[in-house]
């Protein structure tokens, strides 16, 4: 059987519209998550956690995160020893919500807190430390890889 152009023309949009069809519904069976549900809300109210950051970044030291055996340990700066403490911890994982993670913050006296494994899964986590103390806010950043 012998195709005229015509027939060949007609092809080439038959196949060209598949194609598009075929991209469309590859691109809305893929998941998009949004860093934070009320983006926008939480835009307006981003200066206090600029001041916030920049109390934290004037103690003497920085939170410290790191993963100890069975455990994530949490220290908290010198500073913040013996002082009644209010916060949260969140671990935002950005290669999946399903992994995101918010704790209490309950320190001990010697500023340290400890969170199970068996609570959190491994990858590559944004950890946000925000904590009232003293009648100020506080707010530290880092980037955990548990494993």
């Amino acid at each position: 059987m012998r195709l005229n152009w015509g027939n060949k023309l007609i092809l080439v949009f038959l196949a060209f519209g598949g194609m598009i069809s075929f991209m469309v519904y590859r691109c809305m069976q893929t998941p998009v998550d949004l860093v934070a549900r009320e983006y926008y809300k939480d835009e307006l109210s981003y200066q206090q956690v600029i001041d916030a950051r920049q109390r934290a970044d004037r103690l003497s030291g920085k939170v410290d995160l790191r993963q100890e055996g069975a455990h994530l340990a949490l220290c908290m700066p010198k500073e913040m020893e013996h002082v009644g403490l209010t916060g949260s911890i969140q671990l935002y994982c950005p290669s999946d919500a399903g992994k995101d993670r918010r704790f209490i913050l309950h320190v001990d006296d010697e500023g340290r807190q400890y969170i199970g494994m068996d609570q959190v899964r491994p990858g590559r986590y944004t950890v946000r430390v925000q904590w009232q103390g003293g009648g100020d806010q506080y707010y530290a950043e880092e980037t955990l890889i548990i494993q």
